[in-house]
């Protein structure tokens, strides 16, 4: 009787420890989502919880039943990209993307990669595992996607990504520059000017939400360089001038100056557009490898063609097609080279090139004036 009666109560005490030991592991595990809940329940989710449902998950982690890892992993991942959104670290990010690897969130774990701006393992087809806390990133990763397209100059494939978030900026951007390519710049004006109202106002936000803070850089002074192009064709010459003084001092970029130069000699402010053209040379000649810049030879050939100095103009427009040069760019240089040619008093021939030349020509080129300077040359003698 002894016996039966000590194994009943080592049975009774094996089974009150087994119950509080469920009890811990259960308590763990709604601390656990209770603190994940925290982050996804809030659009902008503070770094304290955010950092506190990372612990919670990982120490859930530690004693773990094989079933409960993968939405564990996932939970820390997911805390581990609020976290870095906020403290912009490519380690968080690291981390984030590994633990979201991990569990099975392959969107997520590219967008952490993308964001973080590291290194993409693979690249996301939008299928995957992707719970309701994960669905209001997938936009997100859709503007990435849009991004990349972008960059790539494929305008056309960028707006399609972008469309999931019409609030973003980069629809308006997007139709602001098919409308541009279109020729419709007071259209395109618009347009751009919808898309700086939406990021400037982001830009003022002290606290903006996860979905913001994860989304593809937003180049203000590259849009704002975009719409004084557009102002420019616009005929809003001043206004663009204007625009370009903001973006020149945020990012002095060779095209800014450029655009800014064109603008004031639309204007009638030659010698300030001189030294504007200067500005971009000497900014291209900066962003050149070893000095070698098409461009920069571009813009230093405008500044002595308007002095007059032909010979030399066309000698750099000839640098500025032997160097490396957009292919962008490259029409106009060929156009330079031509009018500084027969402007030179080099006709004949050099008529013909220049007027064949005038149809690839940019916006910008000044076109109109070209053509009266080859109406003043005789043409080559049709034999």
């Amino acid at each position: 009787m002894g016996g039966i009666r000590a194994f009943c109560i080592f049975v009774v005490m094996s089974s009150a420890a087994l119950f509080a030991a469920d009890k811990e592991h259960l308590d763990m595990l709604a601390r656990a989502q209770a603190a994940f809940d925290r982050v996804v329940s809030i659009p902008s989710p503070p770094l304290p919880d955010a950092s506190t449902c990372v612990q919670a998950q990982a120490a859930m982690l530690s004693v773990a039943l094989p079933a409960e890892e993968s939405e564990l992993h996932y939970r820390k991942g997911f805390c581990g990209l609020a976290m870095a959104a906020l403290t912009h670290s490519q380690s968080a990010y690291a981390d984030a993307a590994a633990e979201l690897d991990r569990g099975g969130a392959a969107m997520l774990a590219w967008l952490a990669r993308r964001a973080g701006n590291l290194p993409e393992q693979e690249k996301w087809d939008q299928a995957g595992f992707c719970p309701k806390s994960c669905e209001p990133l997938v936009p997100v990763a859709k503007l990435w996607r849009g991004w990349i397209f972008w960059n790539e100059g494929d305008v056309d494939a960028a707006a399609v990504q972008f469309d999931a978030r019409p609030n973003s900026g980069w629809p308006n951007y997007a139709d602001g520059m098919r409308t541009f390519r279109g020729g419709r710049y007071k259209e395109a004006v618009a347009r751009y000017q919808e898309a700086l109202q939406i990021w400037t106002q982001r830009q003022e936000d002290k606290d903006p939400p996860l979905t913001s803070r994860l989304g593809p850089p937003e180049d203000i002074p590259q849009l704002r360089t975009d719409l004084a192009g557009a102002l420019i064709l616009a005929g809003d010459p001043k206004g663009a001038i204007a625009m370009l003084d903001r973006a020149v001092e945020a990012a002095p970029t060779p095209r800014a100056y450029f655009l800014r130069g064109r603008a004031k000699e639309l204007s009638g402010q030659l010698e300030p557009a001189l030294a504007d053209y200067n500005l971009a040379s000497r900014a291209a000649f900066a962003d050149a490898k070893e000095l070698a810049s098409g461009e920069a030879h571009l813009y230093r050939g405008i500044v002595y063609y308007r002095r007059k100095d032909y010979p030399r103009a066309e000698a750099e427009f000839a640098s500025a097609l032997n160097f490396q040069i957009g292919a962008a760019l490259r029409p106009d240089a060929t156009a330079w080279r031509h009018l500084s040619a027969v402007a030179s008093g080099s006709c004949g021939a050099s008529r013909d090139y220049l007027e064949r030349s005038l149809a690839s020509v940019s916006p910008y080129f000044p076109k109109a004036e070209a053509q009266a300077v080859a109406a003043r040359c005789p043409a080559a003698p049709a034999f």
